[in-house]
């Protein structure tokens, strides 16, 4: 049934995702990131407000913990469940986004989970990454909206996890693609959710563009 599996995949990665880093560094500094721009504990906002070095160090640290949830997942199931290893890894990244975006000790207050889902391409599926970078940096260059090349991100990240499963690139039993297919679209579906107030400054034309320089700023 693989429900103990499932489960322990999901806490290993909620708990490694509950380390919010931008909120950490932004303590080290003697602030609070979620009261300061966007009030988002992620990688954009702390970039905004607290400089290039911050934003980069928030990068790494969201999307590293995402990646040791995977490694964790990995080497603890993959002698015994090789045939869903790969499934099970996505519940440990999906878990690491549900602890970035929601950690119980920020009152569930965190980031988007955008640098948590780069973390998880990096672990769970390397091959999907040279697409989503693609696409992050073209739309951030040609539009300047970092949420448009997000949203980008994880819809291309949905439909190369479909278009991978499909050509058994993930060495799963049949049975099991499915569940890995609506795992990938509540993770997408979550992004897109948690940029609701991005898609609606986006429509209304009021989303904040991103400064490449001090001159733009």
């Amino acid at each position: 049934m693989l429900i103990l599996e499932r489960v322990l995949s999901l806490a290993i990665g909620y708990f490694c995702g509950c380390f919010v880093t931008g909120y950490f560094y932004g303590k080290s500094k003697q602030v609070d990131i979620r009261t300061m721009g966007s009030g988002n504990a992620g990688t954009t906002n702390t970039l905004r407000n607290l400089g290039w070095k911050a934003g980069i160090i928030t990068f790494l640290g969201d999307c590293f913990k995402c990646v040791l949830a995977i490694l964790l997942v990995h080497f603890i199931f993959r002698n015994d469940k090789a045939e869903v290893l790969k499934l099970l890894e996505l519940y440990a990244g999906l878990g690491a986004i549900l602890g970035h975006n929601f950690p119980f000790y920020l009152g569930f207050k965190g980031g988007k989970g955008i640098a948590c889902t780069a973390g998880l391409l990096i672990a769970f599926c390397p091959f999907e990454v040279p697409v989503c970078l693609l696409l992050f940096v073209a739309a951030v260059l040609l539009t300047r909206y970092v949420s448009v090349g997000s949203i980008l991100v994880v819809l291309s990240f949905f439909v190369q996890t479909i278009v991978f499963g499909q050509m058994g690139w993930f060495h799963m039993e049949p049975q099991y693609l499915m569940e890995l297919y609506i795992l990938s679209a509540v993770i997408t579906g979550m992004a897109i959710f948690r940029h609701r107030s991005n898609i609606k400054r986006l429509l209304n034309g009021t989303e904040n563009k991103f400064k490449m320089s001090k001159k733009e700023a």
